[in-house]
């Protein structure tokens, strides 16, 4: 079976004691870095109307929509769905259609689980399909705009393309914005001794996508040699794997990391007491057990025909928690990913393209705030017990005197603090020093504690989420209402994005300059609505990075 209902339920959020640490990590990860299910509407189908424009690809026409602004094409194939005899091969070509294509609807998401709480699988193994967002108004005579092409986030287990409105960013911005749908977890991560390993599915989904992008970005009106990969959370790990992934070279001329630098680690017991560190790139020798271990319990251990007998499993069959999370870190020490992409960058093997990376103020409130009903910080000691058994007795002791709970408006908030600052705002700046020795590097820390929960996360009373993971996102795409500075903010955000990816300088009207990394060291630009909320900050000083860089070097391979 490789299709499978279309829309995902709701539901509440178990409590996370009640949870398996293998699953926990799933759930809870999606919860925080997956969009609520919705999109466009899709409009009513007719021909002939100056409204629904038709584009002519190189697989076929296709009929989009207007939306005043702006125009969208969605559930565009670009590579041939992988199902039956296709499931874990890479991307092949897609078939060439007759007639003119009716791209007025999105196309089914990838399979994937409901973020939290229980349900099935949904969506559909043939999803390979991505949508361009162009603004209505024609282009100037002789200058086609920059694409910028977006990979979402979801943990690489949910997610799609369609879920992020790009009207505005493509109206304003005056771009081509293309979302992009990939293979999530055991469809897009699975390795196997008959597989050769790890070949990474889901980049090169990807990859197929942005050559796909370079064949037909002319007949939208785009410049094939303007084009920026940009994407937050997985979608930003993903664009870090493709920083440093021989076969993505020349698919793209500039990059946006969003809250996913090569060197996010979580620590152990922290978020989540009962996990284990978390880390998003593993060894190819790892996953490859895992999938021995799999097909084993899939009841596919024979001496040959592994995959064939993989193969012919249904996708709900395939599509569990335990199977979903095993297989959403992406493997490296292969063609894909021949070196660890930390290490790549530290030793400059990676794409020369200018870059922009960045963080929330408050990444881990998001995660940390969904477990604290089941494991409470409510007091110094449980916040120094927590510390103790993330850091260890004698580095807890001096975490604890760079982060006193007095300096904090709970215990919690002061965890979440350390978490945010370890795993994400220090490794970010690490990977941005190593990067700006080569190519020029804009680093930048969004800080609006007061941007809308457009995620509908629980939000306990001792830890507002602020400036929390994926909080940026609503200043990019049409997401949830926004106040009068927060629509400034907005705007100026666009114009930083979409001037970067015309011309690799990240700047906007009326907005203060945006100074690249490294000169003088760790200053980024600090992004909050409000007189002034636009302003460069030293965040390696307020973040105690020069510390972190010595304590807790990052991932465990490092070490």
């Amino acid at each position: 079976m490789s299709s499978l209902r279309a829309e995902r339920p709701r539901p509440a959020a178990p409590p996370a004691s009640a949870l398996k640490p293998s699953t926990a990590l799933s759930l809870l990860l999606t919860a925080v870095l997956l969009l609520p299910a919705g999109g466009a509407a899709p409009a009513a189908a007719g021909t002939g109307d100056p409204e629904r424009p038709v584009v002519v690809t190189d697989r076929g026409a296709v009929r989009g929509r207007t939306h005043g602004t702006h125009r969208t094409f969605q559930g565009i194939p670009f590579a041939a769905p992988p199902t039956g005899a296709l499931r874990w091969r890479l991307p092949r070509p897609a078939p060439r259609w007759p007639g003119v294509r009716d791209a007025g609807a999105p196309g089914p998401h990838c399979v994937q689980l409901p973020a939290l709480g229980p349900g099935g699988p949904s969506g559909s193994e043939d999803c390979l399909r991505l949508d361009v967002t162009v603004p209505a108004r024609a282009a100037a005579p002789g200058r086609p705009r920059p694409v910028m092409v977006w990979f979402h986030g979801g943990g690489f287990m949910n997610g799609s393309g369609a879920l992020y409105p790009a009207g505005a960013l493509a109206a304003r911005g005056d771009v081509v914005v293309v979302t992009v749908n990939y293979r999530l977890g055991v469809f897009g991560l699975f390795a196997h001794p008959e597989l050769g390993g790890a070949p990474g599915f889901a980049l090169a989904d990807q990859q197929a996508a942005l050559r796909w992008v370079r064949a037909n970005a002319a007949a939208f009106g785009a410049d094939p040699g303007r084009v920026t990969v940009f994407g937050e959370s997985a979608g930003g790990l993903s664009v870090c794997a493709h920083l440093t992934s021989p076969a993505s070279a020349g698919l793209f001329h500039r990059a946006v990391v969003q809250s996913g630098p090569c060197s996010l680690t979580m620590p152990p017991h922290s978020w989540l007491p009962p996990l284990g560190a978390y880390e998003p790139f593993v060894a190819e020798r790892r996953t490859v057990a895992d999938g021995v271990r799999a097909a084993a319990r899939l009841g596919c251990a024979r001496a040959a025909g592994v995959l064939e007998c993989l193969r012919a499993l249904d996708a709900r069959t395939l599509a569990t928690p335990e199977l979903m999370n095993t297989f959403s870190r992406v493997s490296y020490g292969n063609g894909q990913l021949p070196v660890e992409p930390r290490r790549a960058l530290a030793e400059g093997r990676f794409h020369r393209v200018p870059v922009v990376q960045g963080v929330t103020r408050d990444e881990m409130r998001a995660f940390l705030g969904q477990t604290l009903a089941a494991h409470p910080i409510g007091d110094a000691a449980a916040y120094r017990a927590r510390l103790e058994r993330s850091f260890g007795v004698g580095t807890a002791r001096e975490v604890a005197a760079r982060y006193p709970v007095s300096a904090h408006p709970t215990p919690a908030a002061a965890f979440a603090a350390v978490l945010s600052d370890a795993s994400f705002i220090c490794p970010a700046l690490r990977d941005g020093r190593a990067l700006a020795r080569r190519v020029p590097v804009y680093g930048y820390r969004f800080s609006d504690r007061g941007a809308p929960d457009f995620l509908g996360l629980p939000e306990p009373p001792d830890l507002p989420l602020g400036a929390a993971h994926g909080s940026e996102l609503p200043s990019l795409f049409t997401l949830a209402p926004l106040t009068g500075p927060q629509r400034e903010l907005a705007d100026r955000m666009t114009g930083y994005w979409t001037s970067f990816a015309r011309d690799g300088v990240p700047r906007a009207p009326g907005a203060p300059g945006w100074p690249r990394l490294g000169d003088p060291p760790d200053r980024v630009l600090s992004l909050a609505p409000g007189p002034g909320g636009i302003r460069t900050v030293d965040a390696g000083t307020e973040h105690h990075c020069g510390w972190w860089d010595a304590r807790w070097p990052g991932p465990a391979s490092a070490r």
